[in-house]
């Protein structure tokens, strides 16, 4: 060993074992052997820098353990023939101290004709570094690629994955083959490792109106590479429009720079417990372990890149725009950068995606070859599928926009999507040639071997149930939306069209609905002849007529799921089947057969979206082990296919669908009762008794909601308030106000403020027409609004001040103050 090498260890395992001097001030520079230490306050960050004959990291300590291959971090660009980087400059680099702040310059590379000079800027701050990289082009260059830097670390098992800041992830599983590539137009991502709970978070930040980009790749010496790229100039797509390329190792096109160019980024670098960032509570009777992984790799898998937020995801470059889950999944991730993209996919989708007359395109690709001749948009990559006009593409725009909504409460953002949402509907409400309220397909019948929804290659055609509930499903949320944003008489219109249809839908087959009696099921269509097809027991029919709402009759929910649930468990099947009897023949492709194959009966875990909230309404119990299953699935297989075979319940297909999520997102909507709308939080759950004593923190609109789960008390607590109830509430709060409305019901509700901003603890004990009791357990002088009350009417309050006469107004509220020390109680009663 050199004696280079030998102080470079020295100086190491000093930064990582001492407390003292160099450790505390978080830089050490050792002149002699033109090394720099930099490190955070606990060590948990440390780098060590070369800059003998240029300039890069060569080893990045995260808690202790060295992440980086000896190849290192670096900047750098590539020529056509030819690349360069910052570890070989032309002269040495100077280094200035100052402070917490350390300074290289003069970091000069490349060549004669094409050079570079950068500067690099670091700020030593208690728990992160912050990396400024400054770079000037020296000429006129035409780049093949920019590393703007190159992080190689150890090896693809170094990370399970990086969680980007688009709200997806790339899965280092995938990148199989050197120089297999995932690009995406966003500069930061958090790095995990499962085993240790160690994560490295590298988030660009102050890019000065520049560019940024990055690629995923399998290094050529089995690395895996983290290469960022920053320009004024945006990236442009190399290969037609993909994001992920095997073996080719750059994704993004040349570009041409400028002499003179100046260009610039900060990366923040810090350590992550992921283990605690990412932790999921105490969840009772379930793995959070596998929920949280579940969630950070499939459920996240499905973003493609900014403004592409889809199901299928990167590996396979696709998108399907008839899919109405999204928001669903953004409900179960709770991660604000998800469902900003989202937003984003939704308005590019209104933008490139919908067509004058308001017809949904239904599906974005990489490139041509799956369209209808003729539709495919080079320049975006949306168009309609060859396969037939997937109808469910308007209503899933529509439902998708309404959902989302209800998780930001971004009124001006639903006013950008109002007129889209309206054309999206009246597309579809314009098709109903026969005036029967049931809306039609573009195909009529068996005959045109053409599809009409999801399941893509089934010739579903004419009337559709399963497009007409989710049709339902979206008018009535869009009714809801057009009474938010004050258009009263569109409500109407769109709730009377939902009624009409919801009459039209549960007729018996007979009288031109699609309830089949005899056999006890919704068929799936009926062709323009009126004949009947699909009454083969379909899941997603029977589950999307249940969970839309359109189906409420409780009995013939009981008829439909006993069937679904003793033929599922009688195959010892973990989750449903897309049919449990065979399509005729001429009822799909023929690649659907023989029985058990594809969409005629293989099992498509994603149908977990509608089958949860199904059975909510059957048997929450049963509900909870189909969730259970899947994740038990996870951990056997990762859930990395498209569906799973009938027969073995092996993967099979080579997508991997990110809607196999939406089973553990309704663990969150439909058992743990997390259900935010647009204006408040609500919580209203459906718990079975191994549940009981759940806890979990979860994320909404910047606000940290901790929920208690227990047998008939269910508690939400933030930094300002907490409140109780043993029923369904919503809770908002604004200006030192909160505003609990028991039962969620928008017109009864208690606003409590106190003037001091001080915390807020309500118990809610009874709440009905003859009593409402509830206790307040702090100390000081709160003023209260009653909501909801019968108007002109005289009710007795009784508190800390005895018993006491007042009169509920005419809008039905009543208003009091109290002040109270230790908590007090208040009951108010009918005079």
């Amino acid at each position: 060993m050199n004696v280079k090498s030998i102080s470079a260890a020295f100086i190491c395992i000093f930064f990582l074992v001492s407390n003292r001097s160099a450790a505390q001030d978080g830089i050490k520079h050792d002149a002699l052997h033109h090394t720099l230490y930099l490190s955070t306050q606990k060590n948990n960050i440390v780098f060590n820098i070369d800059y003998t004959d240029g300039c890069y990291i060569n080893s990045l300590f995260v808690k202790q353990k060295n992440v980086l291959s000896p190849n290192g971090t670096y900047t750098g660009f590539s020529l056509t023939t030819s690349s360069y980087t910052s570890k070989k400059t032309w002269t040495q680099p100077t280094v200035q101290i100052k402070g917490n702040e350390v300074t290289i310059d003069k970091i000069k590379y490349g060549d004669a004709a094409n050079n570079i000079i950068e500067k690099w800027t670091f700020h030593v701050l208690k728990d992160h570094i912050n990396w400024t990289i400054s770079r000037q082009y020296l000429s006129d260059i035409q780049v093949e690629s920019i590393s703007f830097p190159k992080w190689n670390f150890n090896n693809m098992s170094t990370w399970k994955g990086g969680i980007i800041d688009n709200g997806g992830m790339v899965w280092c599983k995938y990148l199989r083959g050197v120089n297999d590539t995932y690009g995406v137009h966003t500069g930061g991502a958090l790095f995990w490792n499962d085993q240790s709970g160690d994560g490295l978070s590298i988030q660009a930040k102050e890019l000065n109106d520049a560019f940024i980009a990055t690629q995923y790749s399998y290094g050529e010496q089995g690395e895996f590479v983290s290469t960022q790229s920053v320009s004024h100039q945006p990236f442009e797509q190399l290969y037609r429009l993909d994001r992920f390329v095997r073996g080719k190792g750059n994704i993004f096109k040349p570009i041409s720079i400028k002499k003179g160019e100046e260009v610039s980024v900060t990366f923040e670098i810090k350590y992550l417990d992921y283990f605690k960032n990412y932790d999921k509570g105490d969840l009772k009777d379930i793995n959070a372990t596998e929920v949280r992984e579940l969630m950070n790799t499939t459920a996240r898998y499905g973003v493609v890149d900014n403004n592409i937020v889809g199901g299928n995801g990167w590996l396979t470059n696709w998108k399907c725009l008839h899919e109405p889950f999204f928001a669903q999944i953004a409900l179960g991730l709770a991660d604000s950068n998800y469902t900003k993209n989202l937003a984003a996919t939704l308005d590019q989708e209104r933008d490139l995606a919908m067509n004058p007359d308001g017809r949904v395109l239904s599906r974005w690709h990489n490139e041509s070859g799956d369209e209808m001749p003729g539709t495919y948009n080079f320049k975006t990559g949306y168009y309609e599928a060859m396969w037939g006009y997937t109808i469910d593409a308007q209503t899933g725009y529509v439902i998708n926009t309404t959902d989302l909504f209800n998780l930001t409460g971004n009124l001006e953002w639903l006013k950008s999507h109002q007129e889209s949402c309206k054309k999206a509907l009246g597309w579809l409400i314009k098709r109903d040639s026969n005036h029967n309220s049931i809306f039609e397909m573009k195909n009529k019948n068996i005959k045109e071997h053409t599809s009409s929804d999801w399941l893509d290659i089934i010739w579903a055609s004419f009337e559709n149930a399963f497009v007409n509930a989710q049709m339902y499903e979206a008018l009535k949320k869009w009714s809801e939306c057009e009474k938010i944003l004050g258009n009263r008489e569109s409500s109407q219109y769109y709730g009377q069209v939902a009624e009409r249809l919801k009459t039209a839908f549960n007729k018996p087959i007979e009288e031109g609905g699609f309830w089949d009696a005899g056999k006890k099921q919704y068929v799936y269509w009926r062709d323009d002849d009126g004949s009947i097809h699909g009454d083969n027991l379909v899941t997603p029919v029977q589950f999307m007529a249940i969970a839309s709402g359109i189906c409420d009759d409780q009995q013939r929910i009981q008829l439909i799921l006993n069937q679904i649930e003793q033929r599922t468990t009688a195959e010892r099947l973990f989750h449903w089947p897309l049919c449990f009897d065979s399509f005729k023949k001429d009822e799909a492709a023929g690649s659907n057969f023989p029985f058990h194959s594809y969409e005629n009966g293989d099992i498509f875990p994603t149908w977990g979206y509608l089958g949860v909230p199904s059975y909510i309404k059957y048997d929450k119990t049963l509900a909870l082990r189909y969730i259970k299953n899947l994740l038990d699935q996870y951990q056997k297989d990762g859930l990395s296919s498209q569906r799973y075979s009938r027969t073995t319940q092996q993967g099979l297909g080579s997508d991997v669908l990110a809607g196999i999520s939406t089973s553990i997102c309704a663990l969150y909507s439909e058992i743990y009762g997390i259900q935010p709308q647009w204006n408040k939080f609500v919580l209203n759950p459906h718990l079975v008794p191994s549940l009981y004593g759940t806890r979990f923190n979860y994320w909404l609109r910047g606000i940290n909601y901790k929920i208690q789960l227990d047998e008939n008390n269910y508690i939400v607590s933030t930094d300002n308030y907490s409140v109780s109830y043993n029923k369904k509430f919503g809770i908002s709060e604004n200006n030192n106000e909160l505003k609990f409305y028991p039962n969620n019901e928008e017109n009864v509700s208690v606003s409590i403020r106190e003037s001091t901003s001080k915390r807020i603890d309500l118990e809610a004990k009874d709440w009905n027409e003859e009593n409402i009791s509830f206790r307040l357990n702090n100390t000081g002088s709160y003023s209260f609004t009653i909501q909801g009350l019968q108007p002109q009417t005289t009710y007795y309050i009784l508190d800390n001040k005895g018993k006491r006469k007042t009169s509920a107004y005419k809008n039905g509220t009543i208003k009091f103050k109290i002040t109270s020390r230790n908590g007090v109680l208040i009951n108010i009663t009918k005079a």
